[in-house]
C-alpha cells in the first residue's frame, strides 16, 4: 500500500520560507510524477507545483512562480517543495500528490496518491 508523508509545515510570518517534504513508501517503482496541491476552507484544491520523474519538466501554478521551486531528493519518491517569500493567501493545507493517470497537472483527479496534508499559515 502506498503512503506518502508529508512533514515541514508550519506558521512563519509574511516573507519568510518553509521548506515541505514528501516522502512515498510501500511500492517499488518511481513515480512518473510527484507534486503538490493547496486547499483552503470553501475553496478547491488548487495545484501549486508538479515534477515529472527525473525532473525533466516542472510546473507551477501562476501565483507561486518565481517565489516556490519544486525538486526531487536523491531518494525514490521524494520530493521538496521551498517556500519563499511567503504571502498570508499561501496560508492552506498543502496535500503531496504522486502518480500521474493522465490529465493536466493541475487537476485533482489526475493523481492517484494523496497524503494526509500539512498546515501551511503566513501571517501578516
Amino acid at each position: 500500500q502506498v503512503q506518502l508523508v508529508e512533514s515541514g509545515g508550519g506558521s512563519v510570518q509574511a516573507g519568510g520560507s518553509l521548506r515541505l517534504s514528501c516522502a512515498g513508501s510501500g511500492d517499488t517503482y518511481s513515480f512518473n510524477f510527484m507534486g503538490w496541491f493547496r486547499q483552503t476552507p470553501g475553496k478547491e484544491r488548487e495545484g501549486v507545483a508538479a515534477i515529472s520523474r527525473g525532473g525533466v519538466g516542472t510546473y507551477y501554478t501562476d501565483s507561486v512562480k518565481g517565489r516556490f521551486t519544486i525538486s526531487q531528493a536523491n531518494v525514490k519518491n521524494t520530493v521538496y517543495l521551498q517556500m519563499n517569500s511567503l504571502k498570508p493567501e499561501d496560508t492552506a493545507i498543502y496535500y503531496c500528490v504522486a502518480e500521474s493517470v493522465g490529465g493536466r497537472w493541475d487537476y485533482p483527479g489526475t493523481f492517484k496518491y494523496w497524503g494526509q496534508g500539512t498546515q501551511v499559515t503566513v501571517s501578516s
